[in-house]
């Protein structure tokens, strides 16, 4: 039985969720918005009977078994915690902190029955996914390096927004890990349309880091990673993701997937763009869209084969991050930020404990009984 479904948010990303929920048999019960006019809004928008700005009133829903969080990330650890110990499932997007992350992921743990995903849908695209199952079966040889390359495709902050989306995507292809990483983020475009006078833009629109990759599992050395980000580019929307093996590479563009072999003339087709049916978003690239639906469709098989609403079946998302992948991603987003004010190759060593809030003060009184 497919569960009952709340949305947090009126975004882009809100916006399209729906109507591929819908479109799958789930019931969207209810939305939540910052303020109760956007909410209203988008409820009449889209025929979702019940809005509010209020978060406990989706979280308390007695049809809500799914909560389906896209909100700024400074929220998203407390809903995504008060959602679990409710006993909702949860899909949700990125945290702010790994600090909020480790509590999702601890959260997670108290509740291991209920859903605990992250929203990243990169790796439901059936290139991604075609691509990593390749690597398995050795197409490439030993994986030596991989790149990603990103333009044009929305506003500032591009390292926490796009790059962590990049960073989870490589370890699900790969099954490594990042070790250290360097980086480097600038900000061009200070001032725009809705920023100028004497505020400026802070978030990051360009962005380059490089990380080694390996763990338990490295044969030769683990990976050497490049990801450039370009959010000042004009153009149209450009997506690669290339990786390097000792006997071949492959290249997915976009929806498709490529593949060259040591001696061969020319790349072979893959896996073809099996084109879009659905309406066409701006504000959402291609790859990010088919990624969405297919992620969709993998939740509706999760559940269906489940005659009680918060049941689910591990298998159809099995592919999906965990709050746990979150954590780590998160956890490479700081090292490469600290490595971009350092100038030098930063450790990426994941939380294994809460840090003490009182540790600061802690150490001050110390230092004065001293």
């Amino acid at each position: 039985m497919l569960p009952g479904v709340g949305v947090f948010g009126t975004g882009s990303t809100a916006r399209v969720l729906v109507p591929l929920l819908k479109a799958e048999g789930f019931e969207v019960h209810a939305v939540w918005g910052k303020s109760e006019e956007e909410a209203c809004c988008l409820a009449k928008e889209l025929g979702i009977p019940f809005h509010t700005s209020r978060s406990d009133d989706v979280l308390l829903h007695q049809d809500v078994d799914l909560v389906c969080i896209y909100i700024p990330p400074s929220m998203t650890r407390q809903i995504a915690v008060k959602a679990l110990g409710i006993g909702k499932n949860v899909l949700c997007e990125k945290a702010a902190t790994a600090v909020d992350s480790f509590k999702m992921v601890t959260a997670a743990r108290y509740y291991p029955q209920l859903l605990s995903i992250m929203g990243n849908t990169l790796r439901f695209l059936p290139a991604f996914a075609a691509m990593r199952q390749l690597l398995v079966e050795g197409y490439v040889g030993e994986m030596q390096s991989y790149g990603w390359t990103c333009e044009e495709l929305m506003g500032g902050g591009g390292l926490h927004t796009v790059g962590s989306s990049i960073i989870d995507l490589l370890s699900y292809l790969t099954g490594e890990r990042a070790l250290r990483v360097h980086g480097l983020l600038r900000t061009f475009v200070q001032q725009n349309g809705l920023i100028r006078g004497i505020r400026r833009v802070t978030s990051d629109d360009f962005c380059f880091f490089q990380m080694l990759m390996g763990g338990t599992g490295s044969r030769s050395g683990g990976v050497c990673c490049t990801v450039t980000l370009n959010f000042n580019m004009p153009g149209s929307f450009v997506h690669e993701v290339m990786v390097v093996g000792s006997t071949g590479r492959l290249v997915a563009r976009g929806t498709e997937l490529y593949g060259q072999r040591n001696g061969s003339k020319s790349e072979e087709l893959l896996l073809g763009d099996s084109g879009w049916a659905g309406p066409e978003v701006k504000e959402m690239p291609l790859p990010h869209l088919q990624g969405l639906s297919s992620m969709v469709k993998a939740l509706r098989q999760s559940f269906q084969a489940h005659e009680e609403r918060r049941s689910w079946a591990q298998g159809p998302v099995a592919m999906a991050p965990t709050f746990e992948d979150g954590l780590y991603v998160q956890t490479v987003v700081e090292a490469v930020k600290r490595s971009s004010c350092s100038g030098e190759w930063e450790c990426v060593e994941i939380m294994s404990q809460e840090p003490d809030p009182n540790h600061n003060l802690c150490e001050a009184l110390q230092r004065n009984k001293n």
